[in-house]
């Protein structure tokens, strides 16, 4: 839907984008009929810098029924809170604003249900969605500028419910600076892994886990490793997150039935060294991926699954023969996130001993090097003297599977992930909750963190 269309639409009541006196942080560009970017420009540098002046502002766009200035301070409020996705959530009697900061849902504030058809009419007008079309899930996107000049993507979703239609807006944050391997918390035998892998001259390089868990950053992390003006370094995502200099970036698009299998067979006849597909989805893509390793190219891409390990059973499951992931596949790299623990929130935890009995049960043959042995000593654990304080920015736990000739005989044997995961940790592998218990035991962060993501051994 176009701009000219959405003009003709009645939009939510004709009231300043910003109050008088009140902070407006971003500019939405895209729309025609969005408030100047000179009225958003904030009068008020100390209202913005408190967050609390923020949250009351926020309050009052509600009291007095100003859809734009709400929509407008919510996305603000939301940047300056470092949130990786704002929802709106319509339920039966209130509308709830909600927040997900360093992976945790926080409520900020509900309104009256009578408000939402407007709120919803204004982020559809800024994303160019169709306001008319309330049945059917829509996406979209909108840039946005903050006060310091960072432009932002806002990649926008809404989804019809029994209650009305709900929007969830992604953050992205075009302007930031991709952190090396150690900064994303990867350390010993599994950054040693993937420094091996990395140096490969082909192969495929997987990373696994759940949405919003980190992958593109580490991938991302790795092709800046290797982005040399020797290197054609081609990539196909969905959607393109971050832009680097140096790399040849190109966004799927379903809708014209451009998708990774496409991209991948136009990156191939690109002459390229280095490829990464954002995400293997079906047997021809893993195919082409493989195709790719095996004419000499270095893969890279992400896969759903809840291990390193499993990755090879659901290449199997999607049709892929056993001979052709051990030839191809370099290294799986799981991961999780977790909250970090702020050192002056910090204090011993007092742990319930059939917790501590688990630890010490996960920690049992971990390699020489992976940790100080004073800490295995000790075992003590920490924990946050306030829930909601305690914890700034997250930091990564890895499982790095290295292929080697002895589990190559397995796979292709058709041994059990169990058989896989055993020789994996024998031959040195750290599993996530090993990762996280050692982060734990060095104050990083909490038991309670490693085990909101990382699953239990038995």
């Amino acid at each position: 839907m176009d701009n000219t269309q959405a003009q003709q639409v009645p939009a939510a009541p004709a009231t300043p984008a910003v109050a008088a006196g009140a902070p407006a942080p971003v500019a939405v560009p895209l729309v025609q009929n969005a408030a100047p970017a000179a009225e958003m420009v904030a009068k008020s540098a100390a209202v913005v810098a408190d967050p609390n002046a923020q949250l009351k502002l926020l309050k009052e766009s509600i009291l007095s029924a100003n859809i734009p200035q709400f929509v407008m301070v919510a996305i603000s409020y939301a940047l300056d809170m470092q949130s990786s996705d704002i929802h709106i959530e319509p339920m039966q009697n209130t509308v709830r604003l909600r927040y997900r900061i360093d992976g945790v849902l926080h409520v900020i504030v509900e309104y009256p249900s009578n408000l939402h058809p407007a709120v919803v009419s204004r982020v559809k007008i800024m994303s160019n969605l169709k306001i008319d079309e309330q049945r059917i899930p829509q996406d979209g996107r909108a840039e946005v500028t903050t006060k310091d000049g960072r432009e932002m993507d806002l990649r926008v979703s809404t989804l019809p419910t029994v209650n009305g239609e709900k929007i969830v807006m992604r953050i992205q944050d075009k302007s930031r600076k991709i952190p090396d391997l150690p900064e994303l918390g990867i350390a010993g035998s599994a950054l040693k892994r993937i420094e091996a892998a990395l140096a490969s001259p082909n192969g495929i390089i997987i990373n696994t886990g759940p949405t919003g868990s980190g992958k593109t950053t580490t991938l991302y992390s790795c092709l800046t490793r290797l982005n040399k003006p020797n290197v054609n370094i081609l990539t196909i995502e969905d959607p393109v997150e971050i832009q680097l200099d140096g790399l040849s970036q190109s966004q799927v698009h379903h809708d014209i039935e451009y998708t990774f299998a496409k991209g991948m067979r136009a990156a191939l006849r690109q002459d390229p060294d280095i490829i990464m597909v954002g995400e293997m989805r079906d047997k021809e893509t893993a195919e082409i991926a493989i195709e790719a390793s095996l004419t000499g190219n270095l893969v890279f891409s992400t896969l759903h699954t809840n291990s390193a390990v499993e990755s090879i059973t659901r290449l199997i499951n999607m049709g892929v023969q056993p001979y052709l992931i051990t030839s191809t596949v370099e290294v799986i790299i799981a991961q999780r996130l977790v909250r970090k623990l702020m050192p002056e929130f910090r204090q011993i935890a007092k742990v319930d001993p059939d917790v501590l009995a688990r630890a010490k049960k996960a920690l049992e043959g971990i390699p020489e090097g992976e940790v100080d042995p004073a800490l295995l000593a000790g075992m003590q654990f920490y924990e946050s003297k306030d829930a909601e304080k305690g914890y700034s920015g997250r930091l990564g736990l890895y499982e790095v599977f290295r292929m080697d000739n002895e589990l190559r005989k397995l796979i292709s044997e058709g041994a059990s992930t169990l058989q896989i995961e055993t020789a994996s940790k024998k031959n040195g592998m750290i599993t996530l909750e090993q990762a996280g218990l050692i982060k734990a035991l060095q104050g990083e962060t909490t038991l309670s963190e490693v085990y909101r993501v990382a699953r239990k051994s038995e």
